[in-house]
């Protein structure tokens, strides 16, 4: 493989969570595959500014927010075959990035942290080789690091580049792709498809990504004036999303524009105090669950045993309960060491209306403190 790409699995193989089926052939067993990375990389920070918004229902902390936030990274992950034949999610967990890279350099910023979801379709080639290869790429990138978005959206390209110029995996295989990567207080997701990114904010749920269906407006404006079509939902009567890197059965030629694009979209974050956990998954979670729901679920499992790892699992197993009919992947990521606080709710002397956002925030809170 051209560009000193690592070689991948030959076209039909690969595993559930990043392993490798004996045989080349796709895991066929129904067994439960969980990561959980625990290292607790302290973070240097500069002091954070909290405003809190008005016109919402504000919930407070016991604890009063302080002006040197330090987050810590503590992860836990769990994927599932559910009621597919095959296992075609991929994801990574990287607490500490400069241990994990073994390199210490002075363009790198540190510490770091960088988390991925990559949902296959098609066959397990292009999510194994994603997830093997978008870090380097990153990282290798001209632009790292001095424009971090240049270079993760640069690296999106490459490796949709490099499925097109393999001769050992399947061109027509596709996934969709989520990041996370984190450095100092800065979290920056981009994503490409339907997986999402969730913050946990003081029992809020604050949604990091968006969801590139084919019948979302944008997107479908996008299609169409590419010469696509959005026929029942699919793009092209083909795909279910509108961007994936890969698929290229469906693509022109390489650095043309297509109605299926590898371009993601990004939001960039300034952690705080109140930012708690951040939830990453692929569309077998979210077809059965709101991002609320995820939220309070996972806030009240830490405030009761301040573990992820069981955190995913417990999220994956609600799912399968929910009867969802895909493949399922879920990644938490805590930024606190101790579990979430108990929310109060203060008692306003005059009457005031409440904002949707306010609801919201206000069902979180009740729902993480009911036993």
């Amino acid at each position: 493989m051209s560009g000193g790409v690592e070689p991948e699995t030959p076209p039909g193989s690969g595993g559930g969570g990043g392993s490798t089926s004996v045989g080349g052939k796709p895991p066929r067993h129904h067994l439960t595959s969980i990561r959980h990375c625990a290292s607790s990389a302290r973070i240097a920070a500069a002091t954070a500014d909290f405003d809190l918004d008005s016109g919402t229902l504000s919930l407070i902390s016991p604890t009063d927010i302080r002006p040197g936030f330090l987050p810590v990274f503590r992860s836990g992950s769990c994927a599932d075959i559910g009621t597919k034949s095959y296992m075609e999610d991929e994801h990574v967990c990287i607490d500490n990035l400069i241990e994990h890279l073994g390199i210490r350099s002075p363009g790198i910023p540190a510490p770091g942290a960088f988390y991925g979801v990559f949902d296959g379709h098609g066959g397990t080639d292009a999510a194994c080789f994603v997830r093997k290869n978008l870090l380097r790429f990153i990282i290798e990138d001209g632009h790292f690091p001095s424009s971090i978005e240049k270079a993760i959206r640069s690296a999106f390209v490459k490796a949709d580049h490099a499925i097109a110029d393999s001769h050992s995996l399947d061109r027509n295989s596709g996934t969709t792709a989520l990041t996370a990567l984190i450095f100092g207080r800065t979290l920056l997701v981009a994503n490409a498809g339907d997986c999402r990114a969730v913050l946990g904010k003081r029992g809020r749920a604050v949604e990091l990504s968006r969801d590139h269906k084919p019948s979302c407006r944008s997107e479908k404006i996008r299609i169409e004036s590419l010469g696509g079509t959005v026929f029942d939902g699919y793009l092209n009567g083909q795909l279910s999303v509108a961007r994936a890197i890969g698929d290229w059965h469906m693509k022109g030629s390489k650095g043309s524009r297509c109605p299926l694009t590898a371009e993601p979209e990004f939001q960039e974050v300034r952690l705080t105090e109140e930012d708690e956990f951040l939830l990453i998954g692929c569309d077998g979670l979210w077809d059965v669950m709101t991002s609320q729901c995820a939220v309070t679920m996972v806030r009240k499992e830490l405030m009761a045993h301040n573990d992820p790892e069981r955190c995913s699992q417990e999220l994956v197993q609600e799912a399968l309960r929910r009867n969802s009919c895909d493949n399922l992947t879920a990644v938490v990521v805590c930024f606190l060491s101790d579990p979430p606080p108990q929310i109060q709710v203060p008692r306003f002397r005059v009457r005031r209306s409440i904002s949707m956002e306010g609801l919201h925030m206000l069902k979180g809170a009740l729902d993480s403190n009911a036993s």
